[in-house]
């Protein structure tokens, strides 16, 4: 069985573009599906097959997938919640899944069967803090969706049965048959008393009356993986809606929103800070203490000569991700002080005449910009 991450199990290089992923799709689904091939794991090497094209063919999810290494993204991605139904378990987008459906036949041979529906997926807005984001963390939620009713197992029946719908003989679809100048048409429908699953409760459960699944408040511990940036998702399978019985719950997929720092600007992996200094520490020089965004200390210094909007690099101290943080961007801003004690403006007065330069001290705009406060 294949093992690594989603490059490994296609067996395909990190550069591989859209083409390249499809291909290999289509290759080893061919190969592996389990009509098709009857050996030991086969079926699970489908769905990881499946698994890995679902989060590789969508560029967004392949930016967040490399961006966050195999493990933060899986293990942000994948929850272990089953569902009050217990209907949970083992899904993925599956996406581009109708490529592979000429190779058995698939999409062919009559009217496709309806079946049980998956349950929708819900979408939840979170914001977190700049160092939730840096270092990651676990937040608490509480989640607002509809499970299977516990008392008739989703099934909406008292007795825990379901039979035949009445109406549409348990086809889950409505024939009606038409006649015009140009010859006969028929229409197919869903039935709107099974609504299309072709079965209804033997008789309704009372919980539930008949509906099969019932609206519930959880809380859920969310995995915030170190990295994670603006816009990106994290998906907690089985925690969506209630799907139809025997089928699974849909996900809910939780959208993250970094908030401003005050002190703190994100660029990719790295950090950015502004730091103030004097004239004098600029011409000449000098040492200051940075706080990083771990509240610890660390010496930046500031080499003789330094400009204006200079940014020096404190390493290592950025964002963690994937085992290789950042690092910190320190913005030199040299502050021109608005008033000076009487030896300090002696001093500046003698650089002046040594740089040749003209009293400030006479009247002028220049005497009057440095002597207010």
């Amino acid at each position: 069985m294949a093992t690594g991450d989603y490059y490994d199990i296609l067996g395909i290089p990190r550069s591989a573009d859209e083409k390249a992923i499809k291909k290999a799709y289509r290759n080893l689904a061919r190969k592996y599906h389990p009509d098709v091939c009857k050996e030991a794991g086969a079926e699970e090497r489908f769905k990881q097959i499946n698994e890995a094209y679902s989060v590789l063919s969508d560029s967004q999810k392949r930016a967040q997938y490399d961006h966050l290494g195999h493990e933060n993204f899986t293990s942000a991605s994948k929850g272990s919640y089953t569902g009050g139904g217990g209907y949970g378990g083992f899904s993925s987008d599956f996406q581009g899944f109708g490529d592979i459906f000429d190779f058995f036949g698939g999409g062919f041979g009559g009217p496709r069967q309806t079946g049980p529906r998956s349950g929708s997926d819900l979408l939840m807005r979170l914001q977190v803090t700049l160092e939730d984001a840096v270092f990651g963390t676990e937040r608490e939620i509480e989640v607002s969706h509809a499970e299977p009713c516990p008392s008739c197992d989703g099934t909406g029946s008292s007795t825990k049965k379901r039979v035949a719908c009445a109406l549409c003989k348990g086809s889950g679809q409505l024939r009606q048959m038409s006649q015009s100048i140009f010859g006969q048409f028929v229409r197919m429908s869903t039935c709107p008393e099974c609504r299309g699953l072709g079965k209804k409760p033997e008789s309704l459960c009372p919980d539930c009356r008949g509906s099969g699944i019932t609206p519930v408040k959880r809380k859920v511990n969310v995995r915030i993986p170190a990295g994670i940036d603006t816009g990106m998702r994290l998906r907690l399978e089985g925690y969506g809606e209630a799907g139809d019985a025997g089928a699974p719950n849909g996900d809910l997929f939780i959208e993250v929103a970094v908030r401003p720092h005050d002190r703190f600007i994100r660029q990719g992996d790295n950090l950015e800070t502004v730091a103030e200094i004097t004239p004098a520490q600029a011409v000449m020089g000098s040492e200051i203490e940075i706080e990083t965004i771990e509240k610890r200390t660390a010496n930046l210094t500031i080499p003789a000569g330094i400009q204006h909007d200079t940014a020096l690099k404190i390493p290592g101290e950025g964002v963690r991700r994937r085992g290789r943080p950042g690092d910190l961007l320190v913005r030199v801003k040299v502050r021109v002080p608005r008033q000076l004690a009487p030896e300090v403006r002696e001093l500046y007065e003698k650089i002046l005449e040594a740089e040749g330069s003209k009293s400030p001290l006479k009247k002028g705009f220049f005497s009057g910009f440095m002597g207010k406060g």
